[in-house]
């Protein structure tokens, strides 16, 4: 029988693990230590569930016992358990221990978890310091997993999303402690949760993000859901947040995630008959304005993603955007993206990109979201729905800069705020200062610029001065100075001054 869990407990045994790295290494350094070996215990928890299980049934029977391990999601060597790294704590070279133990991990289960470790070092000097320093933070670190809340077997915290919570607790409090560099690998829950509900994904579509960082935004797109019949795909640029990833997926029991290492722009690694593979809902937050993306192979592009345009090589925005609708399915497909406002009404190539867009009735909304939502960009930023197979010729605009709540140093989306976005979305239709559909001409009209305050007046206007009342409170007032200036002159008369 499982235990009642608390998930807040857990998340804050956690972060206070994180004490041990906390003013000797960045966030975004120590946040690897932090997470695979959270990977490493999960693993050894479930594992440990399962040797136990099996030993019950068949008592002395150790070749069928071994078979039946053989066969659970992953396998473990005795060697490489959370428990024997706990035994050697004390040694010396307990980071090469570590070491060792992630290589055969891996090497067992090498269909799922082939190099998700091979760029963390427990044996780093230079990221843990000298082997004093170093064996005293990795044995506090060890000993702070003992602890009884993070125990992670599943006969104890049942098959639920607990230690995925747990993964994605850490993952939003590193992007937080990261500042600028937090963007790069996480997209804030309320907006993960805003795209999923606006994109509305269902049974048996295919979930791709091109930029998926740590993996937040599908991990909600595939949860809308509600059921286990979808497929997810993603590409990451950045081999240590691709581990993340990983990891990610799996904790989320999402093994069959298909995520790829490497730059989507210059070598997108979902490929089916030699062509860009294509997908139900396309979705990410990929990096805003991205210098030096590739604009000098766009033109040899085997793809052809970009023939309606090469974006300036200084802002890949409209590259991933391009990306993205060249990988829609035909007819149904939907884009979800998020930009900088800039994307709405840079000229240029940029502008000629956009108007060919909507020429083709591709965009269907355009969604101002209020500044300052993530990590380390201050900025307001906008979301972009595209579609296949549009039958209407009007794009939607929304103004949902203004709803929003503090947290602490930046803003936040509430259930209420996303509730109100959606909303308006299924509506489609013009709202007084908040929403408005625009037809095509009209757009053409303002030259094809998306800038959200041309469609939505969402200004407050005071009430009207009546300026006929103010003449005659000033005429009023006038009469009466005059009057009490005459009173003085009289009194002054009577005094002989």
């Amino acid at each position: 029988m499982t235990e009642k869990i608390n998930q807040k407990e857990i998340n804050e045994t956690l972060w206070k693990a994180c004490d041990t790295f906390r003013g000797t290494m960045d966030p975004t350094q120590y946040k690897d230590y932090i997470l695979v070996f959270l990977f490493l215990k999960y693993l050894s928890d479930i594992w440990k569930d399962a040797k136990v299980e099996y030993e019950k049934q068949y008592k002395g029977e150790k070749e069928r016992i071994n078979r039946k391990l053989e066969r659970e999601r992953f396998y473990l060597p005795e060697h490489c358990t959370y428990e024997y790294i706990y035994e050697k704590r004390d040694q010396n070279n307990i980071g090469e221990i570590i070491n060792k133990a992630l290589e055969e991990i891996e090497e067992r289960n090498k269909a799922k978890l082939d190099g998700v470790f091979r760029n963390i070092d427990f044996n780093s000097e230079s990221n843990l310091g000298q082997v004093k320093d170093r064996n005293r933070r990795l044995k506090h670190i060890i000993e702070d997993f003992s602890n009884e809340k993070l125990d992670f077997r599943p006969s104890r915290i049942g098959h639920n999303d607990i230690i995925g919570d747990a993964y994605e607790y850490l993952i939003y409090r590193f992007a937080s402690d990261a500042g600028k560099k937090g963007g790069e690998f996480y997209t804030p829950a309320e907006v993960s949760k805003l795209l999923a509900k606006l994109l509305k994904p269902k049974a048996g579509d295919r979930l791709y993000d091109p930029a998926c960082g740590s993996g937040s935004l599908l991990i909600k797109m595939a949860k809308e859901i509600g059921s286990n019949d979808y497929a997810v795909f993603g590409q990451e640029n950045n081999g240590s947040t691709w581990a993340l990833c990983k990891m990610n997926m799996f904790l989320h029991e999402i093994d069959g995630a298909k995520i790829e290492w490497g730059d989507t722009l210059n070598n997108p690694l979902h490929i089916k008959n030699d062509d860009l593979m294509r997908f139900d809902v396309v979705v990410a937050n990929p990096p805003f304005s991205l210098d030096k993306w590739g604009a000098e192979n766009a033109a040899s592009d085997r793809f052809r993603r970009f023939e309606r345009g090469v974006p300036p090589k200084s802002k890949g925005d409209y590259a991933f955007i391009l990306h993205m609708i060249a990988s829609m399915l035909e007819g149904t497909g939907r884009v979800g993206v998020v930009v900088p406002h800039g994307v709405l009404f840079r000229g240029g190539s940029e502008g000629k990109i956009r108007q060919s867009l909507i020429e083709e009735n591709l965009l269907d909304a355009v969604i101002g979201l209020p500044a300052n939502l993530f990590y380390g960009v201050g900025i307001p930023v906008a979301i972009l729905v595209f579609k296949q197979g549009r039958k209407k010729k009007e794009i939607l605009f929304i103004d949902g800069s203004k709803d929003f709540d503090k947290d602490k140093t930046k803003n936040v989306l509430l259930d209420e705020h996303i509730e109100k976005i959606v909303k308006a979305y299924r509506g489609f239709e013009t709202i007084d200062k908040y929403a408005y559909l625009a037809g095509f001409d009209e757009i053409k009209d303002n030259e094809f610029n998306l800038n959200i305050p041309r469609y939505v007046d969402s200004f407050k206007h005071e009430k009207a001065v009546n300026l006929v009342q103010i003449e005659k409170d000033i005429n009023n007032t006038e009469k009466e100075l005059i009057d009490i200036q005459a009173q003085i002159k009289e009194k002054i008369k009577e005094l002989g001054l």
